[in-house]
């Protein structure tokens, strides 16, 4: 059955309250992107918490462009006035209304993902596809609401530095597991131990479902909560600047001394920052960036 798109173009801020207004009265979905997107002014924005004004925090869009879907045009019209009055949006941000034409939606949504190589040796491969090179390591991952599909950077970027470092036998913390990819790609490439930790519990399910999905017998996925003693070969984290820095006594303190840690989820430009936090105990640089994002990584000094 076609359903009907409202778009509209506001500041962020009115955005977010408009959003919020129309899921909340029974809109289908909403999605918010950068008004100036395919212009010279289009803006890349690297969310995280944090206050607009603080130096780590990125700039945010000029002008945002929400786009609302609706199950047909009686039911756009009764709930996008009422929200508008709502928020207090001048009705002239509305730009349009236009039809979307039924479709085979999951069809559709498998084609954005195809086959990801990593390296020579390591694909992720959803599972609606053949392995491109069936000789070669492939991981089973499907997008879902945890996150490490292996589309971004930062998810490339750890598995690129894993399948480089890992010689087999070692063990191996995930924090901030989410989909558990990296984990479950230190198992496959010969990790001996992994394990993975992330404050989200469908994040927690999700990582072991991977894993099993994965053939991987003995991978543990938790929460943070204190059930996890010891300390690791290796300890990748691919969070977010913020969450790094105020993690960085914990995450230090669960690399084996001389053992590695890698950090993702940085943006280039945070990457001295970083690396200065995490001196009095590990000896962190760039070992490479990817779409303007950097990984960290070294060795526990003491």
């Amino acid at each position: 059955m076609p359903l009907t798109a409202v778009t509209f173009e506001l500041t962020p801020a009115q955005a977010d309250l408009l959003g919020d207004a129309l899921l909340e009265a029974g809109a289908l979905a909403v999605d918010v992107g950068d008004a100036l997107a395919g212009t010279p002014d289009e803006q890349a924005v690297f969310d995280e918490p944090g206050e607009w004004d603080e130096p780590m925090r990125p700039i945010r869009w000029h002008r945002a462009r929400l786009a609302a879907l609706f199950e047909n045009a009686a039911h756009a019209e009764a709930l996008v006035g009422p929200a508008l009055a709502e928020c207090s949006v001048d009705p002239s941000a509305q730009r349009g209304t236009h039809v979307v034409e039924d479709a085979d939606w999951v069809a559709l949504t498998q084609r954005e993902f195809e086959p990801i190589k990593i390296t020579e040796r390591l694909w992720i491969v959803p599972t609606w596809h053949q392995p491109p090179d069936p000789s070669a390591i492939n991981l089973a991952i499907d997008p879902g609401r945890a996150f490490g599909s292996g589309s971004h950077p930062t998810t490339r970027l750890c598995l690129e530095w894993l399948s480089a470092t890992l010689r087999g036998g070692e063990s191996v913390l995930d924090y901030g597991c989410g989909s558990g990819v990296l984990a479950i790609g230190a198992a496959r490439l010969g990790a001996a131990r992994v394990t993975g930790i992330d404050i989200d519990p469908e994040a927690v399910d999700t990582a072991a479902a991977n894993a099993r999905a994965n053939g991987i017998d003995g991978a543990t996925f938790c929460l943070p909560d204190g059930s996890i003693d010891g300390t690791f070969d290796v300890v990748v984290a691919n969070i977010l600047a913020r969450p790094l820095m105020a993690l960085a006594p914990l995450l230090a303190a669960r690399v084996k001394p001389g053992g590695l840690l890698a950090l993702a989820g940085l943006l280039d430009g945070q990457a001295e920052q970083i690396a200065a936090v995490y001196a009095p105990g590990c000896r962190l640089q760039t070992v490479r960036t990817l779409d303007g994002w950097a990984l960290l990584a070294g060795a526990r000094v003491r």
